[in-house]
């Protein structure tokens, strides 16, 4: 998730909002990007056996985790705080746009984007095309998407919180159902689609 004020010391676990510029906002969940992973992750960890790439880490709840469970994994993430809190758990992090050169290009046995950040730059197709090119032939990306319904929606967006508003930036809603259509622009097929605890999930493949 864009917004390196998220994760400054004591802003984790308040209450932040992202405002898009429909004026929709959305609640967002920060308890859970602090806390240890929950059984709504577990359908993501338990799909992750090779070396895995976690897009937007955060402050690295997935990357550790995958870690603990000796699955080699590297956190990326453009605030350096994230960083810095992914590494204090004792995993790996690179603060690192996931559009410039990544460590193990076309080699990762898995790509993470959960927590919605697959809205990242404002262009779902670009993003998974580029998970594609992150990926060995016969990897997956393990997507969080938006419950059916939203469709694929670019927009900009910002971060609201009890101090205040973060700067406008580019980002976008994938739902499940808009998932087929985005992953065949992009080069990839679905393996499959699901919900899990109130989450949409994917899977998708190098087509």
């Amino acid at each position: 998730m864009t917004g390196t004020d998220l994760f400054e010391p004591g802003l984790l676990g308040r209450e932040c909002w992202l405002e898009l510029a429909s004026g929709e906002c959305i609640t967002l969940p920060v308890d859970r990007w602090g806390n240890t992973p929950g059984a709504g992750d577990a359908l993501l960890l338990d799909h992750c056996w090779g070396p895995t790439l976690d897009v937007g880490c955060g402050p690295g709840r997935l990357t550790a985790a995958l870690a603990e469970r000796g699955v080699a994994a590297l956190g990326v993430d453009t605030s350096p705080i994230a960083v810095a809190l992914t590494r204090s758990r004792g995993a790996a992090a690179l603060h690192r746009d996931v559009f410039e050169p990544l460590p193990g290009e076309g080699r990762w046995r898995h790509v993470l984007l959960a927590d919605g950040n697959v809205g990242i730059g404002g262009n779902p197709v670009r993003l998974l095309h580029r998970m594609r090119e992150l990926l060995s032939p016969n990897g997956s990306a393990l997507v969080e998407a938006d419950e059916p319904g939203c469709g694929m929606r670019p927009s900009r967006a910002r971060v609201i919180r009890e101090s205040g508003s973060g700067p406008w930036f580019d980002w976008a809603q994938l739902g499940a159902d808009a998932i087929p259509q985005a992953a065949a622009e992009a080069g990839m097929a679905v393996r499959w689609i699901r919900e899990h605890l109130g989450r949409w999930f994917t899977e998708l493949v190098p087509a």
